[in-house]
């Protein structure tokens, strides 16, 4: 027992740095289906570039220019942020826009082919080849735990958790508390009715695709410090399961969003430490099986009641 107690403190650890990427992008498809229905396929792609720019930041500042770390890595989120908003924006004016109101295979099919398109375009522009990222965030906080065990907590992990519960609480403030939050709010419940109100519905939409983008690129920055590589494919399977996430959790809720990305990265996490990591995206996906099998909703959402 004196064994396995640090060990699954450790796993926790691990699970919840991993989760809190994915909670950040899943939020970016919760929010744009839960206003207008679709899923967001090249949202995983905005996480992509999010990394990108956040590197090509660093390289324009330089890693020995002197400035402070944190004033750094400030930089590069917001630039990353920035950036990526401008993209969101322009994924829903040209991917989704023009199809709104048809049947919804057709957007889908529009997000795919905008998913790949950004994948070649990053690819064209830096090169598909893996990237090195400057190790800005080094060392870690260990503390001993049992006879022989020592748990360690990498502080690139710690900022990971760390921005992450601050950016929710931004996020839940704002949407809670700011006139575009609630208008947001209004136009998730009923669209139509909303418009008819006077809210300018292509305004939020608009809104809601560049926060989900800014959400993403924080997640790339954070994401690239800590493994130290990134190449323009690793949008698409983050992109997944974040989508996973937001199902779990429940698709259209932002905390089931939050929730389904913590479960999810703790599933990844344990079941790659106690079992295999060749299974490990079996037993996440299964678990989003066992899930919809007894709550169609996922964890936190509610039934749709159809409007007559």
């Amino acid at each position: 027992m004196s064994e396995i107690l640090p060990q699954l403190t450790q796993q926790l650890f691990n699970g919840l740095s991993l989760g809190a990427i994915y909670a950040l992008i899943a939020i970016g498809y919760t929010m744009v289906y839960g206003i207008i229905g679709m899923i967001n396929f090249a949202h995983g792609e905005i996480y992509m570039i999010g990394a990108y720019v956040g590197l090509v930041t660093l390289s324009a500042i330089g890693v020995g220019s002197g400035l402070p770390l944190v004033v750094i890595i400030l930089i590069m989120l917001i630039v990353a942020v920035l950036v990526t908003g401008v993209y969101g924006y322009a994924i829903e004016k040209v991917a989704y826009a023009p199809l709104r109101g048809g049947p919804r295979l057709v957007p889908l099919i529009s997000a795919i082919g905008m998913s790949i398109f950004l994948q070649n375009w990053v690819a064209i522009g830096q090169g598909a080849r893996d990237m090195a990222v400057p190790a800005l965030v080094t060392g870690s906080f260990q503390f001993q735990m049992g006879s022989d065990f020592v748990v360690t907590a990498p502080y690139s992990r710690i900022m990971i958790i760390v921005v992450t519960v601050l950016m929710m609480i931004a996020l839940s403030l704002f949407i809670k508390y700011s006139r575009v939050g609630r208008a947001s709010r209004a136009c998730s419940q009923d669209l139509r009715m909303a418009n008819l109100l006077g809210i300018d519905t292509n305004r939020i939409i608009s809104f809601t695709f560049i926060i989900g983008a800014m959400l993403a690129a924080v997640g790339g920055v954070l994401i690239a410090l800590a493994i130290g590589k990134l190449n323009p494919f690793i949008g698409f399977i983050v992109g997944i399961k974040a989508f996973t996430a937001a199902v779990l959790g429940g698709i259209g809720s932002i905390p089931g969003a939050m929730l389904g990305g913590v479960l999810l990265g703790l599933a990844e996490t344990f079941a790659a430490a106690y079992i295999s990591s060749q299974y490990k995206d079996i037993v996440a996906f299964g678990l989003l099986v066992f899930i919809l099998l007894f709550r169609p909703t996922g964890l936190l959402g509610k039934p749709e009641v159809e409007k007559v």
